[in-house]
């Protein structure tokens, strides 16, 4: 548990802002929206931590690669459709959203593993542990702890993909951590 919450301790709450601004991110929007692949392999780089971050919150972690496709196919078979290029981070995580819900509805019924059954790596296992506490937490604490600890995003490229606000993401990543610590104390971890 602790590695974990060092970790985010050394990772930068600010950075400078993203060298697109609103213009070029219209500007790479429409030539998506024209076919240009470039365009597209942009979007994805810039965005693909969001949507990551975003399903990994909510379904399992095994399935979370092959949704983050899926995602960005229906974004961009659909990008003609945005009307305000400055929404792009938002409406990418409401398809996230959406996506991730449609999976779990059509999610077949699983039988659970014995709680006896030999585990692997402890880390691995502490690892998994915390991102089970982290899905129990609210959205919106749950969604920017994930891009923060899992994705190693700073909080202004939180805000800058997402469409909240610094000052949101800052209140966001404080109360999640703040709720997460509270959480993992009282947990007893595997090979501890």
């Amino acid at each position: 548990m602790e590695h974990v919450l060092e970790v985010a301790r050394f990772l930068p709450m600010t950075t400078a802002p993203a060298t697109a601004g609103r213009e070029a991110l219209g500007t790479t929007i429409r030539a998506a929206a024209a076919g240009d692949q470039d365009a597209c392999s942009r979007l994805y780089a810039d965005f693909v931590r969001l949507v990551h971050a975003i399903l990994l919150g909510r379904v399992p972690r095994r399935d979370v690669d092959d949704l983050v496709q899926d995602v960005f196919v229906a974004a961009f078979t659909r990008i003609g459709e945005l009307r305000d290029p400055a929404a792009f981070g938002a409406w990418l995580a409401a398809i996230a959203r959406n996506r991730a819900t449609d999976y779990l509805r059509r999610a077949r019924d699983q039988m659970p593993l014995p709680d006896d059954l030999p585990g692997g790596d402890p880390i691995e296992a502490d690892t998994l542990a915390v991102l089970d506490v982290i899905r129990r937490l609210p959205e919106a604490y749950r969604e920017t702890l994930l891009m923060r600890l899992v994705e190693g995003m700073s909080g202004a490229e939180i805000a800058e993909r997402s469409g909240l606000t610094p000052a949101s993401v800052r209140v966001n990543l404080h109360r999640g951590m703040t709720m997460l610590r509270k959480r993992l104390g009282s947990h007893e971890w595997v090979g501890r």
